[in-house]
């Protein structure tokens, strides 16, 4: 059995350099092993369809289904502070990609 080392593609976070990154500038990656990912907004629906557009938009680039194990919502009334706080808690591995290179690895080795 010989074993193989898959290279990946990461960026100081940890987190794939072509990941699609949440679009609002109040939206972010965090750094733990199941990371949250963070939409935040005085206004939940929008933050909502945040959420869910950045879903969409990594399952595409994934190829599957991205492994949310929770979702948090909190609320932030310091003033100046966006109201809503969503936060997905991801998988690492799939915010890094590691679905998606295995199985370009595995049809490049098929093809060979």
């Amino acid at each position: 059995m010989s074993e193989e080392t898959i290279q990946l593609e990461l960026n100081d976070s940890g987190v794939a350099v072509d990941l699609p990154m949440p679009a609002n500038q109040r939206d972010a990656v965090q750094e733990v092993p199941y990371r949250p990912v963070d939409f935040r907004d005085d206004d939940l629906p929008s933050a909502l369809e945040r959420a869910a557009s950045w879903l969409r938009q990594t399952q595409d680039w994934l190829g599957e289904p991205v492994d949310v194990i929770a979702i948090h919502l909190d609320y932030d009334d310091t003033k100046g502070s966006p109201y809503y706080n969503l936060k997905l808690l991801c998988n690492d591995e799939d915010l890094a990609g590691v679905p998606k290179v295995v199985r370009e690895h595995e049809a490049g080795i098929t093809r060979q």
